[in-house]
C-alpha cells in the first residue's frame, strides 16, 4: 500500500503529561482521525529485552465507522489497534522503510467483554507486545509475529497474536504488476443494516443472500469508503474482509446485538477489486459454552479461498 513519505517523521518533544497520536505514516493511514495509537516505548517481555514494547491506544467515544453501541465499544477497534501496532513497530523499531508493502498473514484475538465497556470518556488501553519469529533478509525485516496482552485500568482484558510479511516496492510490483486502485463494478444492494449490527447502509459490506446458498453473501466493495479505503490500494483490505466476517456472523446467527469476543483469521491470497468475493458463514454452538456461538466464515473469489475466520460471539444479556 502506498505511503506519503520516504522518511520517518521526526517525533515532536512534548511537555510532560501531554498526549498525541503517533505519526499517521507509521500505521498506514492518511487521515489523522483514523490513528488509534498514542505512543510506545521499550518494555522487556520475558527473557527477550530487545523485542518487547508497550504500545498505548485510545478509542474514541464516536468513530465514523467503529461507533459504540448498546454500552460497548466496537470490537473492531481492538483488531485495528493490533494491526496498527504491528505496522508501527515494523517502521519505528525494525527499520522497515516507508513504501514497503505489508501483507497480513493472520490475526487472532480473545477478549473479555469488560474490555469494550463504553465510558463517558474515551477508552485508553495498553498493549504489552512481544515480537518473535523475526526474519530478516539483506538486513531488512521480511517477516514477524507479535503477541499482545491488552490491559485496561491495569487489568489484562484480551490477548492477540498476528503475523505479517513485508516486501520492497520492486518485489511487490513484480508480484502484483500494475493493478487499478478503483473498480467500476457497482456494489450489490446492502442487506438490512439492522441484521448486521449497523444503523446505516453506508457501512454494510454484505449484499443480499445468494438464492442458491442462503448463508452466502456477495461482498460489497466501495473504494470511496473513507475508512476501509483511507488511501488507494490495489486489493480489498483485510479489515474490510474481517468486518464482512463479523457481519456474516451476526446475520447467520440472527443475533445483530451479539458481542464479538473471539476471532481467529488467516489470509491466503489477495482479494481483487475486479471480481465478486463471496462470504459464507456456518454457525454452531461453542464447544465450551452453552450460550456462545462459533461461526466459521469462508471468503472465496473465483472459486479460490481468500481468507477464513472463526468468530466467537456472545448473545446480549437479557
Amino acid at each position: 500500500m502506498p505511503y506519503l513519505t520516504d522518511k520517518a517523521p521526526a517525533p515532536k518533544t512534548l511537555r510532560p503529561g501531554l498526549t498525541t497520536t503517533v505519526p499517521r505514516e507509521y500505521v498506514h493511514r492518511t487521515a489523522v482521525s483514523e490513528v488509534l495509537l498514542t505512543g510506545w516505548e521499550h518494555a522487556p517481555v520475558g527473557p527477550d529485552e530487545h523485542h518487547g514494547f508497550l504500545v498505548r491506544a485510545q478509542w474514541p467515544r464516536c468513530h465514523a465507522l467503529f461507533a459504540p453501541g448498546r454500552g460497548y465499544q466496537d470490537p473492531m477497534l481492538l483488531i485495528e489497534s493490533v494491526r496498527q501496532a504491528g505496522s508501527l513497530l515494523a517502521h519505528a523499531e525494525f527499520d522497515v522503510p516507508f513504501g514497503h508493502q505489508f501483507l497480513m498473514s493472520d490475526i487472532s484475538v480473545d477478549l473479555e467483554p469488560e474490555l469494550l465497556a463504553a465510558d463517558p470518556v474515551p477508552t485508553d488501553i495498553q498493549m504489552h507486545t512481544a515480537c518473535r519469529d523475526v526474519v530478516r533478509r539483506g538486513g531488512l525485516l521480511r517477516e514477524m509475529r507479535y503477541d499482545t496482552t491488552v490491559l485496561r485500568e491495569n487489568g489484562a482484558r484480551a490477548t492477540a497474536t498476528a503475523a505479517f510479511r513485508c516486501m520492497s516496492p520492486d518485489v511487490y510490483q513484480r508480484l502484483r504488476g500494475r493493478r487499478p486502485t478503483t473498480t467500476d463494478r457497482t456494489p450489490p444492494p446492502a442487506v438490512d443494516p439492522a441484521t448486521v449490527g449497523h444503523n446505516s447502509t453506508q457501512h454494510v459490506v454484505l449484499g443480499p443472500r445468494s438464492p442458491e446458498h442462503p448463508h452466502t453473501w456477495e461482498l460489497r466493495v466501495d473504494t470511496t469508503h473513507p475508512t476501509y479505503f483511507d488511501h488507494p490500494v490495489d486489493h480489498i483490505p483485510g479489515m474490510l474482509l474481517l468486518e464482512a466476517a463479523r457481519q456474516a456472523a451476526h446475520a447467520s446467527a440472527g443475533l445483530p446485538r451479539a458481542v464479538l469476543i473471539g476471532l481467529k483469521s488467516t489470509f491466503t491470497r489477495y482479494a481483487e477489486l475486479d471480481a465478486p468475493c463471496w462470504i459464507t458463514a456456518h454457525c454452531r454452538p461453542h464447544s465450551t459454552s452453552h450460550d456462545d456461538l462459533l461461526i466459521h466464515v469462508h471468503g472465496t473469489q473465483r472459486h479460490k479461498t481468500v481468507f477464513t475466520a472463526d468468530l466467537t460471539v456472545r448473545p446480549p444479556a437479557h
